[in-house]
């Protein structure tokens, strides 16, 4: 069987998920954790990559990551290979820690993005390692909820800006929205071809488009290489409506339109909120 069709394209959001080879462990303590967590750093910033969300488990981990670039495949090898030799070395051991590709639903739908990095993040609940979310370290929900500081390549705002402007009542509100999604279906289970549409119909068309059968879809994934730059966009638009069409929809980063506005990230956030409604 062949591959199936790996989808790259600038401002593409996936959601990523890598296993052990032969469902082995690729994390044996807390050493081999750190150093994972810090070559991903490192990629997000080679590859200018942006992580909503992340899990590390014992054999596989998660990340729900927007890709401004189409470098998906390059910053997973570099990932994944580096880690590799790391714990090859470190535990004395030879032959492949991963198994085969990682794999990478392309998730159309942006109103998935928050019910997808709920379940990102709630991988160890359903796993029966812990009983709420907090419990786990080696997940982003603790510094998105504001219970730890966050790794330096999480924003927390790029998820809090889909709540209230208030930072500190939009952690409560994403707390509260995380505990809920505990026992719920995972928003993945329809996904088709490896692409996460908005419902069946449309899963159906995209996947028919991306494999060839409709060639609009080519016309589609050019507009989005295409996007304008952040000159053109504040150029057009009134600022606040800039940055929610910044933000929303061309895939800057809160903190870029920051620094090109002059304001800090948080600002950015609740304006992109306050517009969205």
């Amino acid at each position: 069987m062949s591959r199936p069709l790996r989808i790259q394209f600038e401002n593409a959001l996936y959601h990523i998920t890598s296993r052990g080879n032969e469902k082995s462990t690729i994390y044996d303590d807390d050493k081999d954790r750190h150093m994972f967590v810090k070559l991903l750093a490192k990629v997000v910033e080679q590859y200018t990559w942006v992580i909503y969300a992340y899990c590390l488990m014992g054999n596989h981990y998660h990340l729900l990551v927007r890709t401004p670039k189409a470098n998906l495949s390059i910053g997973m090898r570099q990932l994944n290979g580096i880690y590799s030799q790391y714990y090859n070395n470190h535990h004395k051991r030879v032959g492949h820690l991963f198994q085969g590709r990682f794999n990478a639903v392309l998730i159309k739908d942006e109103r998935r993005l928050l019910a997808v990095a709920r379940y990102v993040v709630l991988n160890p609940v359903r796993a029966g390692l812990v009983a709420e979310p907090e419990g786990w370290r080696w997940s982003s929900f603790r510094g998105t909820a504001g219970i730890n500081r966050p790794p330096q390549f999480i924003d927390p705002d790029q998820l809090l800006c889909f709540f209230v402007s208030d930072r500190e009542m939009a952690r409560r509100e994403y707390y509260t929205f995380v505990k809920a999604g505990i026992g719920i279906e995972s928003p993945l289970s329809d996904a088709r071809g490896g692409v996460l549409a908005g419902d069946i119909e449309v899963a159906e068309v995209t996947v028919a488009r991306l494999l060839g059968e409709i060639s609009e879809e080519v016309t589609a994934l050019e507009r989005f290489a295409d996007r304008p730059t952040l000159e053109t966009i504040f150029r057009d638009n009134e600022r606040d409506i800039g940055i929610f069409k910044a933000f929303r929809n061309h895939g800057y980063r809160l903190k870029e339109i920051g620094d090109f506005l002059g304001l800090h990230y948080s600002t950015v956030s609740g304006i992109a909120k306050r517009i969205g409604g």
